[in-house]
């Protein structure tokens, strides 16, 4: 037998000899796992099926809180936008070159400040012409005035013809209605000369200028706007159907509802109290709302023109209204719910009618609650009617289920608990 030969059947005798092997050494293996498999089928501990135990009577704890009496505001809410009391554009009463600005961008400026000067010299040249013809005509006049008295004393005498004293007369009566037409032109003169100084009309907050120093402005030439803001308007709009009941507060409350500003988030009131000052005389057909204005004194300036806030009107207060945390009420296919609390320490869906929220976390209910009725506020999620329950105080946090995942109920940490309702 040649090499070739005796290293073929070498190959061929070790192949079949490491199959076999593997065969012997694996069949045990896939005994064991098939009968297992069998076992777990006839145990019947397929995972995920309920045992015949399932069912758990251990109290629910829960949250409880009772209805409690107060006062309550009843407050109709809007978006609002804030308005300035004067908004005034400043123009020039007469032209010429801008000499100088005397405020800065932004500033607050006083009633009769002087924010602007125009060149004076042509209006003062002006008023000293005006005041110069007045003193040459009051001169003429006591002239006239002189020679009529003369005159008439004269005329007993009959040195003057009684037709000339009517002369001289007439005379001086021209004359004083000349210098009474001076005046006017003197004070006229001095109005001009006045406005080379342009005077702020209003306590306010200046903006942006419009014109530079050097410019020639005329009448039309808007330098800046002033913008009063102590106090300041807010404006908002409600719907129709408050009208009757502001109209009735506001003209039986003698013109004293209080109104409040809030920020975009609801979160704090941007100033001191406001009051409703005004309620329009018409509702916007295409809106179905009408408009209100309220008036803020503002003290820190928290309100500025242009600026949108969440108002507040309080129209009324009920008194002895129930009161409950805005989290115990539920939504149900039939309306808001609530679960009350009964003295064999089961709880029932009781349904209410909420009238309206009272401040942040609270709810006013007009119906289905009693004074003193207890409710859950806290695990209303594992509940329902008829459930035995473990009343907690206010404040207690109820413990969170652990939930197994029927899978291996022997092994720590395989269970998982449920979020908080």
């Amino acid at each position: 037998m040649s090499r070739f030969w005796k290293i073929a059947l070498t190959v061929i005798v070790v192949l079949v000899v490491g199959g076999v092997a593997f065969r012997l050494l694996h069949k045990p293996a896939e005994e064991g796992a098939g009968g297992h498999h069998k076992e777990s089928a006839q145990n019947g501990d397929a995972p995920g099926k309920p045992g015949a135990n399932g069912q758990d009577n251990t109290p629910v704890p829960v949250t409880v809180e009772p209805t409690v009496k107060q006062n309550v505001p009843v407050y109709l809410t809007a978006l609002g936008t804030v308005t300035a009391l004067n908004n005034v554009t400043i123009n020039p009463q007469v032209g010429g070159q801008l000499w100088a600005i005397n405020f800065k961008e932004g500033q607050d400026v006083k009633k009769g400040d002087v924010i602007a000067q125009i060149d004076p010299r042509t209006y003062q040249a002006a008023y000293d012409q005006a005041v110069a013809k007045q003193k040459q005509d009051e001169a003429s006049l006591a002239t006239a005035i002189s020679t009529l008295d003369r005159n008439q004393k004269l005329v007993a005498s009959g040195y003057v013809a009684a037709l000339n004293i009517d002369t001289y007369r007439n005379n001086v009566n021209q004359l004083k209605a000349t210098v009474v037409a001076d005046e006017a032109s003197v004070r006229s003169a001095k109005v001009q000369l006045d406005f080379t100084k342009i005077v702020s009309p209003i306590d306010g907050v200046a903006g942006i200028r419009q014109v530079d120093p050097g410019n020639v402005v005329t009448t039309s030439t808007a330098i800046v706007t002033l913008t009063q803001i102590h106090p300041i308007y807010i404006v908002f709009p409600l719907p129709e159907q408050s009208l009757e009941a502001v109209r009735d507060s506001f003209q039986n409350g003698s013109n004293k509802l209080e109104v409040i500003a809030l920020d975009r988030a609801d979160a704090h009131p941007l100033d001191t109290t406001g009051t409703l000052q005004v309620v329009d005389n018409l509702i916007d057909t295409s809106t179905g709302t009408f408009k209100l204005r309220a008036i803020f004194n503002n003290p820190s300036s928290a309100l500025w023109p242009g600026q949108f806030v969440n108002v507040r009107l309080r129209v009324r207060t009920v008194a002895g209204g129930l009161v409950i945390p805005a989290q115990a009420v539920q939504r149900g296919p039939d309306g808001d719910f609530v679960y009350k609390l009964q003295p064999d320490q089961t709880v029932a869906m009781q349904p209410v009618a909420v009238a309206g929220e009272v401040g942040e976390s609270h709810v006013m209910v007009s119906n289905g609650l009693n004074d003193g009725d207890q409710v859950v506020t806290e695990g209303q999620f594992r509940l329902k009617p008829g459930s035995k329950v473990k009343a907690l105080k206010p404040g207690e946090v109820p413990p969170l289920p652990v939930a197994s995942d029927g899978k291996d109920k022997g092994k720590k940490g395989d269970g998982h608990r449920a979020s908080a309702g």
